[in-house]
């Protein structure tokens, strides 16, 4: 697809990924690994090969974006099958296929910036820290995990990862992106705020306010539409009528680009040009990424509304095939190298799922904790003798 820039001078698009499949892979030795005490503030930061992936219109931190897409897929498609086999309850939303928006845009964020994730966002956690053990430890409800095994679902985040915890219904987590990029504006430190949701929010009445609130206050936001095709199952064309949900933006006075969010290094650099704006003062930028969204809405939903041709059509521009192909033709990833960073990544998953089993649930005596604030102590109204 041809990106479209909407409301802002167009920046350059350095190189095409071409069509079709490619193996998937695995974490080998030299690839990235998540940082343990938080997000890595540099976007580039991670390694080895930077002249030649420059030379090929490729990130620099290459590595990194191909281990966030391989894991976040490995750790659900390990939960996909703990579901199925009974052994976690609840339900379960994943995001195969749609990996290269959250790391494409995670991956600009540092420690002072804070991201607020929606239904299929895991890449995103995972750059900014969260580990598989944390999230096995959230769907297996235990006491150690993001939520105190209150919450077995995505309903998760995490403050100290700068990490808003996700709200269910899209884009009731924007109001507060959009506080959190007005402190962070009157902070005065570049601290940036990175929002997600799908194509339905955008016809709501809490999308539109939040836009335009953001534009009015000019805050240090960016604001990603993951369009991928379907609102639960209300297709796009039942959604709204406008050809992009980009060319919205220009009618709140901001700028909107359209990109192939099945492209990670197109959806990396048009974010990186979103961050940088903000952190220079410019405002929020609206970015529609588009993708397909490749299982149900949910695991209970079987999507048959979906054609079979579309999905076909997608998978077979799968965004780690297609990068995996790209790093080949690059010479930057060696022969072998992602069935080593594949196979290594289920294994980290699996070491993952065996601590978070191992781990104890919720005392039930502590089920009312955190439910209500903690009364103030009452005044004192007389000497405590006498």
């Amino acid at each position: 697809m041809s990106p479209r820039w909407l409301g802002s001078s167009r920046p350059s698009v350095r190189w095409r990924v071409p069509e079709g499949p490619a193996p998937l892979g695995s974490r080998p030795s030299w690839a990235w690994t998540p940082p343990a005490d938080g997000a890595d503030s540099s976007p580039n930061g991670s390694a080895g090969h930077a002249p030649a992936a420059e030379a090929a219109g490729i990130p620099a931190s290459w590595e990194r974006l191909l281990s966030l897409m391989v894991l976040s897929r490995a750790i659900e498609d390990k939960l996909n099958n703990l579901f199925l086999q009974g052994r976690i309850r609840g339900r379960l939303l994943m995001g195969r296929g749609q990996e290269a928006i959250p790391a494409g845009a995670a991956t600009h964020t540092g420690s002072n910036d804070l991201i607020c994730p929606a239904h299929r966002d895991l890449a995103a956690h995972l750059a900014r820290g969260t580990t598989p053990t944390d999230v096995f430890l959230q769907y297996l409800w235990r006491d150690r995990g993001p939520s105190g095994g209150r919450d077995g679902d995505v309903h998760f985040g995490m403050w100290s990862k700068g990490v808003l915890p996700m709200i269910s219904h899209l884009p009731d987590s924007w109001p507060i992106a959009v506080g959190l990029a007005l402190a962070k504006q009157r902070e005065g430190a570049g601290g940036v705020v990175v929002a997600f949701c799908g194509d339905g929010a955008t016809s709501t009445g809490t999308w539109h306010e939040s836009v335009n609130l953001a534009s009015v206050w000019q805050v240090p936001l960016v604001l990603i539409v993951e369009n991928n095709q379907y609102a639960y199952s209300t297709p796009n064309q039942l959604e709204f009528r406008v050809a992009s949900l980009a060319e919205r933006a220009p009618g709140y006075g901001i700028p909107g680009w359209r990109v192939d969010g099945n492209d990670v290094v197109e959806v990396h650099e048009h974010v990186g040009r979103a961050v940088a704006a903000a952190r220079s003062g410019r405002g929020p930028t609206l970015i529609e990424a588009v993708t397909m969204r490749m299982d149900g809405h949910a695991i209970h939903d079987p999507a048959q509304y979906v054609p079979p041709e579309l999905l076909e059509h997608w998978r077979r521009r799968d965004p780690i095939q297609l990068f995996a192909l790209r790093l080949h033709e690059a010479g930057l990833l060696p022969p072998g190298g992602e069935l080593e960073l594949r196979r290594a990544c289920d294994a980290e998953v699996e070491r993952a799922y065996q601590e978070a089993l191992a781990a104890p649930e919720p005392d039930p005596s502590s089920l009312l904790e955190g439910v209500f604030a903690a009364p103030p102590p009452a005044p004192r109204t007389r000497p405590l003798f006498g």
